[in-house]
């Protein structure tokens, strides 16, 4: 006797995104390691198939106003970039962004809120550029509307400035990143 789970094969690749996952994607408390100076920081992380929150505990420049932008902007990157504690960990967090990702200054002509990164935008991993946006957002590296205006290397192709907004297509869905944003 045979039997079947009901689904019927098709010829046409489907992508139902990623497997379900157990992992509860919660921290017990907040992550606390910051020191004298820290203060409380949303930074987000990837956890299953979506990108998701995670206070810690961070030493800031603080103001917010545009010359801090770029000290804000690099101590965010500095801190997502690093690998989640154990407690993180066993959530079922990670990090998507690459150990060599940079934001360097400005290019000449640019917008006041641009930030420049080392690599083209869309040659970052899945969800590296919701963490990167999400976790800019709410700071002083983003804009009065809490955009994140970014684009790659000035003089490279895939170099141009996008206009990014921390959406809920950019947190679930790793693919929208090929198409989010707007060119400044």
């Amino acid at each position: 006797m045979l039997a079947g789970c009901g689904i019927r094969s098709t010829s046409v690749p489907v992508d139902a995104g990623a497997a379900p996952s157990r992992v509860g994607c919660v921290l017990t408390e907040n992550n606390r390691r910051g020191g004298e100076g820290a203060s409380a920081v949303r930074i987000f992380l990837v956890c299953g198939s979506r990108v998701a929150p995670v206070e810690r505990e961070v030493k800031m420049p603080q103001g917010r106003s545009s010359a801090e932008r770029l000290p804000v902007a690099r101590r965010l990157l500095e801190e997502l970039r690093r690998q989640p504690d154990a407690e993180e960990g066993s959530a079922g967090f990670e990090t998507a962004l690459p150990a060599d990702l940079r934001i360097t200054r400005r290019a000449a002509g640019d917008p006041e809120e641009a930030l420049r990164l080392n690599t083209p935008v869309r040659e970052l991993p899945p969800f590296a550029l919701g963490q990167l946006v999400c976790t800019l957002a709410d700071t002083a590296a983003a804009d009065a509307n809490h955009a994140v205006t970014l684009g790659g290397p000035p003089d490279e192709p895939g170099g141009e400035l996008q206009r990014y907004e921390c959406g809920t297509a950019l947190r679930t869905r790793p693919e929208a990143a090929e198409t989010a944003g707007t060119r400044v």
